[in-house]
C-alpha cells in the first residue's frame, strides 16, 4: 500500500510540473520579439523562435486579439503589443534592485568561499547594504552602512566609470571631506579619467592589497533596464587565496553575478 501511495504521490508531482506545450512554444515568440528589441516581420520571427511561419501565425493572431502584440499596418512587422507593455511597466515599478539582488549574492559567496557585498549610490557616496561573509577570517573594516572611498576601493571606483562626471567631482571632494587626506588622497583628472577608462575596459573594477593590505577585491555594475548603474556587487578575499588576474575565475564569476542580477531587473543589453 505504501509503494502505491509512493506512486501516486510521484504522479501528482509531474502532473504539478507539467506545462501546456503549446503556450510554451508560443512563448517563443514573445522572448523573440523581446530579445530583438523590435518589429519583425514574420518570416524573421518565426525563424528567430524556430518555428515555421505557417505554425507561428495562428499564435500570433491569438497573441494579437489579448494584446500581447500588435501588427504595423504600413509594414505588417509584429512587435509587442500594449498588454506586454502594462505588465512590463508593472514588473519594473514592483522591482527592488537589493531585494533582486540578494540571492544572488548569497549564492556568490557559497560558491567561492569569499566575501561579497552589495553597494548602491547612496547621500554620501557608494554605501554597503548587504554583506555575506567568507568562509574564513578577512580582515576589513567594511560593515552594512560603510560609506566606501570613490577612488580609493574597487565599489567606490565601479559608480565612478558610470555615473555622471559632475556627481563624481563632488563626491571626490566630499571623499576627502569624510575620510581625510591620508585615506583619501587627492588624485588628479589624468588619474581619474585612467581608473574610468580600466573599470569601462573591462567590466569591473579592481583592487590588490589595497586599502586594506592583505586583501584584494573586484567589483562588478548592475544594470537597471535603462542602462543605469543601480548596484554595485564586490566580491573580497584574502591576497593568497584570491585570482587577481582580470581573465581569472574570481573575476568572471563576480562578472557573471553582475550580468545575470541585471538581467533580472531589466537590461538585455551588456555595458561595458
Amino acid at each position: 500500500m505504501a509503494e502505491a501511495s509512493n506512486g501516486s504521490s510521484d504522479s501528482n508531482s509531474e502532473k504539478e510540473r507539467r506545462g501546456i506545450q503549446s503556450i510554451e512554444a508560443g512563448g517563443q515568440l514573445l522572448l523573440a520579439l523581446g530579445a530583438q528589441g523590435r518589429p519583425m516581420p514574420l518570416r524573421e520571427l518565426a525563424k528567430a523562435a524556430d518555428m515555421a511561419p505557417g505554425k507561428a501565425h495562428p499564435y500570433l493572431v491569438s497573441f494579437a486579439k489579448l494584446g500581447l502584440v500588435t501588427q504595423e499596418a504600413s509594414t505588417g512587422h509584429y512587435w509587442l503589443g500594449p498588454t506586454a507593455m502594462q505588465l512590463g511597466l508593472v514588473t519594473l515599478r514592483m522591482l527592488n534592485p537589493v531585494r533582486e539582488a540578494t540571492p544572488f549574492a548569497e549564492a556568490l559567496a557559497r560558491e567561492t568561499g569569499h566575501s561579497v557585498a552589495l553597494s548602491v549610490w547612496g547621500n554620501h557616496g557608494p554605501t554597503i547594504v548587504f554583506l555575506f561573509d567568507a568562509i574564513y577570517p578577512l580582515h576589513t573594516n567594511i560593515r552594512t552602512g560603510t560609506v566606501m572611498s570613490l577612488a580609493g576601493t574597487a565599489t567606490g571606483r565601479l559608480f565612478a566609470a558610470y555615473l555622471p562626471a559632475k556627481l563624481i567631482e563632488e563626491s571626490l571632494l566630499e571623499d576627502e571631506r569624510r575620510l581625510g587626506p591620508d585615506i583619501a588622497k587627492p588624485i588628479d583628472q589624468d588619474e581619474l579619467q585612467g581608473m574610468v577608462n580600466e573599470v569601462r575596459k573591462h567590466g569591473l573594477s579592481r583592487t590588490v592589497n589595497n586599502p586594506t593590505p592583505g586583501v584584494c577585491s573586484f567589483a562588478a555594475p548592475v544594470f537597471d533596464y535603462s542602462g543605469n548603474i543601480v548596484l554595485g556587487v564586490t566580491l573580497m578575499g584574502r591576497s593568497r587565496s584570491f585570482d587577481t588576474d582580470w581573465a581569472g575565475p574570481q573575476a568572471k564569476a563576480v562578472k557573471a553575478c553582475g550580468v545575470e542580477i541585471s538581467r533580472r531587473l531589466g537590461q538585455t543589453v551588456r555595458l561595458s
